[in-house]
């Protein structure tokens, strides 16, 4: 595995080798030890799919407060995304700024993104599906949303979305 810094500390693109021959392929998708020796310790308690039926599929942004901080390592398994990360840590240098990357099941790419960091994706093909390690549980008290399209952080998408939640199109501006 190699972990690829981003602008963002906390964000890590990391990257693994398909071995392929005459059956296939062949990847690591996960190693916690990998993780420690890349500077990135990271224990998965949960792991989570999310199957996307349509091209232009936007979900996030989302996070959990600081109270309960929430690090993922996200994969692509299926089709192709752009996946965004955005920093909402207070006092952190890079506040406010996002990094994107697209994730395909070809690329054998993953992004870590750190508690405190949002993140959000739309497909860029149909039938998306992506697999989440998550660091910590889920407390739904402690989730936080931040709208795609908040003018505060500009986000450049590469398209409008198709399909996306209520919750996640009606979010208010930050501070919110």
């Amino acid at each position: 595995m190699r972990a690829i810094p981003t602008s963002i500390p906390g964000v890590t693109i990391l990257e693994s080798d398909w071995q392929r021959d005459a059956r296939g392929g062949f990847m690591r998708s996960f190693c916690e030890r990998d993780m420690a020796d890349a500077g990135l310790p990271f224990h998965s308690v949960q792991t989570n799919l999310s199957h996307n039926i349509l091209r232009g599929t936007l979900r996030g942004l989302h996070y959990q407060d600081m109270r309960a901080p929430e690090p993922k390592i996200v994969r692509c398994l299926r089709g192709v995304i752009y996946d965004v990360a955005l920093d909402m840590r207070v006092g952190s240098r890079t506040f406010g700024k996002w990094e994107a990357v697209e994730l395909s099941a070809q690329s054998a790419r993953a992004l870590f993104i750190d508690g405190g960091i949002a993140h959000g994706f739309i497909s860029l093909g149909d039938d998306t599906d992506l697999l989440y390690h998550m660091g910590a549980f889920y407390q739904p008290e402690l989730a936080r949303t931040v709208r795609w399209n908040d003018p505060m952080f500009n986000i450049h998408w590469p398209m409008q979305p198709a399909a996306i939640s209520p919750g996640d199109a009606s979010a208010p501006d930050y501070p919110g």
